[in-house]
């Protein structure tokens, strides 16, 4: 159906996509691809913070732009954030519902990317995990990122991770470095290649864990970007 509003069909899309897997395992920690790709990616963002000269989250706010259920957050929570810390915006109420029920005294709410409920400075790390590849509209993501920096304190930095093709999907177009940069304009952007492709992940880790990591080590199949983007002082 065609809409006026791409946060509308954004809105439609992950209702489609809650039905499409209703009943599969394919986020589940007991299957064991996925499993694979949340411990690799894990790794590579514990380097990424060594990078920031962090060694630990204690003490750090933290937001997650289109925190969906809560998943992300609990993974910084395990690294050290306090529940008080950390806090997520999302469009959809029952995903939100959710979040909450897994982190009761973080602050998550109903809320637009592109106009963040926070003071200016806010944050020291503001996170997005495949939100941006769900936008199709140039216009939104412009204003998403403009907003997500206006709510980052100095020396404080935007963890990006997304994907940058998935073929399977119309819902969503890929984001490549360029565009990250051009998105950030003015900032620094250290991108790294993770993730070994799901559907390879899906074939390869079930026969070895470790043939699976080393194809993940050569980045050639690999299907997502993390970034490190820091405002240049």
């Amino acid at each position: 159906m065609p809409y006026t509003n791409d946060l509308d069909r954004l809105r439609d899309e992950y209702e489609d996509r809650k039905t499409r897997l209703a009943g599969k395992d394919l986020y589940s920690f007991f299957y064991a691809p996925y499993q694979f790709a949340i411990q690799q990616r894990q790794r590579a963002l514990i380097q990424a913070l060594k990078r920031l000269g962090l060694a630990s989250l204690k003490g750090k706010r933290i937001l997650e732009v289109g925190c969906g259920s809560g998943g992300v957050l609990l993974e910084y929570q395990l690294l050290g954030a306090e529940p008080e810390n950390l806090f997520g915006i999302d469009l959809l109420h029952d995903r939100l519902v959710e979040a909450h029920h897994k982190l009761p005294l973080s602050g998550v709410s109903c809320a637009d990317g592109q106009h963040l409920p926070f003071p200016d400075r806010s944050f020291d790390l503001v996170l997005q995990y495949t939100a941006f590849s769900s936008v199709l509209d140039e216009k939104i993501k412009q204003q998403m990122a403009a907003d997500m920096l206006r709510v980052l304190r100095p020396g404080g930095a935007v963890l990006w991770y997304d994907f940058w093709l998935n073929p399977t999907n119309p819902q969503t177009r890929g984001i490549r470095p360029a565009e990250i940069k051009s998105l950030f304009a003015g900032c620094s952007v250290s991108v790294s290649k993770i993730t070994l492709a799901p559907p390879i992940a899906r074939r390869l880790v079930p026969l070895s864990w470790g043939l699976a990591a080393l194809f993940e080590s050569f980045r050639l199949l690999n299907s997502h970007y993390l970034a490190v983007i820091q405002v240049r002082s």
